[in-house]
């Protein structure tokens, strides 16, 4: 079932990657780490499929980037941040993630 599996994952990734950006602005690679160590390898995402999500939830309002030039480094560095748009986003996605759960688990429980 890993087409379940990755499909569950797609459903839900962009409400983890907004509540990752709502705790602190973080740039592409540092989501990724986040995302694999906060779940145990679970999430071991690929750029390829983080920065599709970035540029949708940036193109509906909910985050946006600013440009970092750190010393170390000469190449500028693309941090995400959530807006207040985003921040009642999130919070609204929670409660249909969470409401989603609970019937779904309500369900499979009975049967």
């Amino acid at each position: 079932m890993p087409d379940l599996d990755n499909q569950l994952k797609k459903g839900i990734l962009s409400i983890i990657v907004l509540r990752l950006i709502g705790n602190r602005d973080m740039y592409g690679y540092e989501i990724i780490q986040q995302l694999d160590e906060l779940s145990g390898g679970y999430y071991k995402v690929k750029e390829g499929t983080l920065y599709p999500i970035l540029y949708r939830i940036e193109d509906s309002g909910w985050i946006e980037n600013y440009r970092v030039i750190e010393e170390e480094r000469k190449v500028p560095r693309k941090y995400y941040r959530i807006t207040e748009k985003g921040k009642e986003a999130l919070k609204e996605q929670i409660g249909l993630w969470r409401n989603f759960d609970n019937i779904t688990n309500r369900i499979l429980e009975a049967i």
